[in-house]
Parts: structure tokens; C-alpha cells; sequence
């Protein structure tokens, strides 16, 4: 009980020191402010990249592996005229593929078209993305529909002219999305008819997005189209049954390629095997780099602070002699003293981490109104802003707290 209260009026000694020096106070909060500030937006900053990126990255799907000619990463030691010389994925191979992988749930043939315009009557939209698909599309890709449906295994096989449109794409042409289905639209220079109506997703931080995307059957598309030649970046993609590891459905399908390929033992294979892992991966490498120099960057500013925080308390001392002189000529313990400093150092440091998280806090609605991202703030930012502040007074006021408390009373109340 006796601690408590003189750990209260220790915090009524320093509160009462911090009113009475306003200027120097609001001078000392500076730099503690702006290093706190430095640190928890930069962390704040990496956690909304990293989580808007990994939404992306996970509409990839976390079991699917695309067969492409150019891997996501590249080897340092691989020369680069062998991803040149590599095909690109075939129909054949997604045939072979369709009828020997037993790991999955669902395979698929696709080919991206281009950037085109499309109409319907008198209305147009521009730059919508065309690509075209075989029959298990819906099962690599999970599909959100607004209004319709997908189209179906015989519509596909036979090529005929439907399709999926994204909402943007929709809006764009009929002015309410729900009026699209059952209208014929014009795309590549052929009559379609609208089957369904992808549901409002938004862009994503990678562009993985429907909304301005037009989906066509891959046998309609190849009667107009060769969709197999490489400016149509066609690729096949296959997603693992439930329970089944990606690790073994990518190890399946290798087989099965180079078995395809005819590719000999100790000879690389010419094809890729992508998938979101190595997406996340190198997001996780670079967002570590960029936490670690905004830590630095923040540490240098929270020191900046702390060297001017233990300066002032050396001032608040000098100026305070006399006080001290007669509080321990009153009975005042050494501790008491030290903790008067003491405890006004880490006030100082809070407050001035308080001010910096609190600004944080306020630009990540300023930033949202800006570019609508919507900005994280964890928990775990704040409680690393507040330790840090703590950490920070306790270091710079230790110094002159320890020098408060070892005052000689006599020479002290002496002290003008």
C-alpha cells in the first residue's frame, strides 16, 4: 500500500512538472512522436499491402497449379533462351492431362483473348478482357453469378455462341445487369448470347477481377481465333481434389507432362508448374526487407527522441535541486525520487507514442476516402508502439533519475 501511494504521487509530481513546462514538453514529444509514427504506419503500411495482396494471391486458390511456359520465379543460374525455345501448354497436353491426372478436381483449357470492344445495339463497352475457356472453368475458378448460369458441358463442347460477361461489362451495355441474360451481344464479330452475369467483385492489388472480363466457350473461341498461339498466353490450369495435397498433384502432374512431352530422364522440363505459394513467398521476402528498414528508419527517430528526452530530464533535475534537497531532508527514500524522473520520462514517451499511433489511426480513414484501401491497423501495431514508448523512457530517464536520487540533501537545498 505504501508502494501504491508513493507511485501515485509520483505520477502528481511529474504530471504537475509536464503542465508547469508546456513548450518544453510538446518539444520533447516530438521526436518520440515522429519515430513512433515512422514505425507503426510503415508496419501498417506492409500489413494492408500483404493483406489486399494475399486476397489476391488467394483467389489463385491454394490447391491449383498452372501449367504455363514461363515460371513466376526465375532461377539465377537458368539461361534464359531455354524459356524462349519452351512450347506454350497445348490442347493436346490439357487432353492427355483430362483424361490421365487422377489428383484432380477439375482441368481446364485457357486462352486470353485480347482487349476488345463489344456491343450490344446501340451501346458499347470498351477494353472488355476476352478470354476463353474448355468445360471445367467453373471448377478452377470459383465463380460468383449475379444473375444466370454457367455455361453447359454440351454448349461447350459444341462450340456454341455463349457467354459469361463480368458485371462492369453488363452495366456498361444494359445499364442494370439484370437485364443481360438471354441478350445477344457482339463479340469478335460474332453474335453471343448471355448465359450469365458474374456478381460485383471490385479490382484487386493484382487485377484478378471478372468484372470487366467476357468468358467464351474455348471450341466457339477456336472457330474464330487460334487460341493455342503463344500472344494468347494460353495456359492449363488444375485444381486438386479435396484432401489431396498440392504437393502430390504437383508431383502427378510433372509426371504426366514430361510423359506427354516425351521429355528423357536428366533433361529439364519445358514447361512450368505455377502456383499461389510462390506468390506468397516472395511477398513474405519482400514485405520482411521493407519492415526492417522502416523499423531502422523509425529506430533512428525514436533515438533522435530519446537523446532529446534525457536531456530535458537533466534539465528538470538541475532545475528541481532544490525540491529534491528538501523532499529528502523531509524523509523522502532514494527510490521516490528516482521515480518522480523516472515515471515523467515514460509519460513523456507514451504520450508522444499515443500522439503518433493516433495519427496513424486518423490517416488510415484518410487514405480509405482517398483511393478506397481499406488500411489495417492490428492490435499487435499498437501494442508494439506503446512498448517501444515505454522502453524508450525507461532508457532515457534511468540516467537522470539515478542522478536525482543520489543528491546530497544539504548541498542540494543550498542549490539557487
Amino acid at each position: 500500500m505504501i508502494f501504491f501511494r508513493l507511485f501515485r504521487e509520483s505520477i502528481i509530481f511529474a504530471l504537475d512538472a509536464l503542465r508547469q513546462n508546456k513548450l518544453r514538453t510538446i518539444l520533447s514529444l516530438l521526436g518520440i512522436t515522429i519515430g513512433i509514427f515512422t514505425i507503426i504506419a510503415v508496419f501498417s503500411a506492409v500489413d494492408t499491402l500483404r493483406d489486399n495482396l494475399q486476397k489476391s494471391v488467394n483467389k489463385l486458390g491454394s490447391n491449383s497449379i498452372f501449367v504455363q511456359k514461363w515460371p513466376w520465379a526465375f532461377g539465377s543460374d537458368y539461361p534464359w533462351w531455354k524459356y524462349i525455345q519452351r512450347p506454350v501448354p497445348k490442347i493436346r497436353d490439357y487432353e492427355e492431362l483430362e483424361k490421365r491426372l487422377q489428383s484432380a478436381q477439375g482441368i481446364s483449357y485457357e486462352a486470353f483473348i485480347d482487349s476488345r470492344t463489344v456491343k450490344y445495339l446501340s451501346n458499347s463497352v470498351d477494353n472488355a478482357e476476352i478470354s476463353a475457356a474448355s468445360v471445367d472453368y467453373n471448377k478452377t475458378w470459383n465463380l460468383d453469378f449475379l444473375d444466370g448460369r454457367y455455361f453447359t458441358d454440351i454448349e461447350s463442347r459444341a462450340g456454341a455462341p455463349v457467354g459469361l460477361i463480368g458485371y462492369d461489362v453488363a452495366e456498361g451495355l444494359f445499364n442494370d445487369p439484370m437485364q443481360a441474360v438471354g441478350k445477344q451481344i457482339k463479340v469478335l464479330g460474332r453474335n453471343v448470347n448471355v448465359v450469365g452475369v458474374f456478381a460485383k467483385q471490385g479490382e484487386d492489388m493484382l487485377g484478378i477481377s471478372w468484372d470487366k472480363s467476357i468468358i467464351l466457350p474455348l471450341n466457339f473461341a477456336h472457330n474464330v481465333i487460334d487460341v493455342q498461339n503463344e500472344r494468347y498466353n494460353p495456359q492449363i490450369v488444375v485444381k486438386g481434389r479435396e484432401g489431396v495435397g498440392a504437393e502430390e498433384v504437383e508431383s502427378e502432374l510433372e509426371g504426366l507432362m514430361r510423359n506427354i512431352r516425351r521429355i528423357r530422364p536428366g533433361e529439364d522440363d519445358n514447361f512450368a508448374l505455377n502456383k499461389s505459394t510462390i506468390l506468397s513467398n516472395q511477398l513474405d521476402t519482400l514485405f520482411s526487407t521493407v519492415n526492417v528498414a522502416g523499423f531502422i528508419i523509425g529506430l533512428f527517430s525514436i533515438l533522435v527522441g530519446g537523446f532529446g528526452i534525457a536531456n530535458i530530464m537533466f534539465v528538470s533535475v538541475k532545475e528541481r535541486t532544490n525540491i529534491i534537497g528538501i523532499q529528502k531532508s523531509l524523509g523522502a527514500k532514494n527510490y521516490f525520487i528516482m521515480l518522480q524522473f523516472l515515471i515523467e520520462a515514460i509519460l513523456l514517451c507514451i504520450m508522444g507514442g499515443a500522439i503518433g499511433i493516433g495519427i496513424v489511426y486518423g490517416g488510415t480513414f484518410a487514405v480509405k476516402a482517398m483511393i478506397d484501401i481499406q488500411v489495417v491497423l492490428y492490435l499487435k501495431n499498437i501494442i508494439l508502439g506503446v512498448s517501444i514508448s515505454i522502453i524508450i523512457g525507461i532508457i532515457a530517464g534511468i540516467v537522470p533519475a539515478w542522478f536525482a536520487s543520489r543528491l546530497d540533501p544539504v548541498e542540494a537545498i543550498r542549490t539557487n
